[in-house]
């Protein structure tokens, strides 16, 4: 009689891979946690070219607590999010041992889970985090970069303006080299142009190459709108910051359609007082009130009924048992 055995054969099998895959998983893990995030050398010595002040501070303080305590948490108190890698507390020692490039870097370009910010924040506003997250830390002694140089440009200043020409809609980015002795422009560099709203950066037009003026022209789309007086936050920079520098300028121009923002108590709304909610709101909110309450009302008047015919049914049978006793 010959036995059966395939069953014991897969039981082993699957026991097998079961096990490979959650070593393999517990290396994936383990190497995971491990791995340092190693920024490229050109980026780590990366400075602000402006000294961070309490003003920086509490401007990267709102873009922390608007773009990043949801996973790295209030710094100082270790309630980060639960992810691997980890996110960190940024006023550990371990995150305050990165240099400022780096720190820089990694908001900039983001890594598997974090987010990458190039788009969302401009250079000033990722420097005003930095700032934010070295108030946490003493010892720290900042160190402010003075001249921007360009490998195209070796030795010369590398400098960005931005005008607003009203004749035809278009913003205007100008690039200059500025040595010791003459200013040329800045040509052939790419250069992207970025429109801050409510939720992060838009892109304005498509990239733009700076001609033999060192200008790239950037054409704003119809009906923009700006503030009250139709000013409109620009940043520029270049796309290519290995050869023309990491240059980025940020400028308020009066390019956008004036806006009047209108409160949003207004005009009745979900989210308005009791005054100016929706009247079908309102209606549908009263009329639920009363029906559960008139159901409330109809239990309760159901159990006096049950208890009232209780009490009849109980009398007559105590009067039953008075007249049977008497007989």
């Amino acid at each position: 009689m010959i036995k059966k055995n395939f069953p014991v054969t897969n039981n082993r099998l699957f026991m097998k891979y079961f096990i490979q895959i959650a070593l393999f998983t517990l290396l994936a893990t383990g190497f995971a946690r491990g791995q340092d995030w190693v920024v490229p050398e050109d980026r780590k010595g990366r400075l602000s070219t402006f000294p961070f002040t309490d003003e920086t501070r509490q401007s990267g303080e709102k873009l922390y607590l608007t773009n990043c305590i949801s996973c790295h948490g209030t710094p100082g108190k270790g309630n980060y999010i639960n992810l691997v890698p980890s996110p960190g507390d940024p006023a550990t020692e371990k995150l305050q041992k990165n240099s400022d490039g780096e720190i820089f870097h990694k908001v900039s370009v983001g890594r598997g889970q974090m987010p990458s910010f190039r788009n969302v924040l401009t250079g000033d506003d990722i420097w005003h985090v930095v700032s934010y997250i070295r108030s946490f830390n003493k010892n720290y002694v900042q160190k402010v970069m003075q001249i921007i140089t360009s490998s195209a440009y070796p030795g010369a200043v590398i400098k960005m303006t931005l005008g607003y020409n009203e004749a035809d809609s278009t913003v205007l980015v100008i690039a200059s080299a500025v040595d010791e002795k003459k200013t040329v422009a800045v040509t052939g560099a790419g250069v992207r142009l970025f429109a801050r709203r409510y939720f992060g950066m838009m892109p304005v037009d498509e990239e733009k190459t700076t001609d033999d003026a060192g200008v790239a022209a950037f054409r704003i789309p119809a009906g923009l709108p700006g503030d009250k007086e139709g000013n409109i936050h620009f940043s520029a920079k270049f796309t290519d910051e290995d050869v023309f520098g990491i240059v980025s300028k940020d400028t308020t121009l009066m390019a956008g359609i004036r806006t009047i923002p209108v409160s949003l108590l207004a005009e009745r709304a979900m989210w308005n007082n009791i005054r100016k909610a929706p009247v079908w709101v309102i209606l549908t909110y009263t009329i639920g009130v009363i029906a559960v309450w008139g159901f409330i009302f109809l239990i309760l008047m159901k159990l006096r009924d049950i208890y009232t015919i209780g009490s009849v049914i109980q009398g007559r049978k105590s009067g039953d048992t008075i007249t049977e006793t008497e007989n």
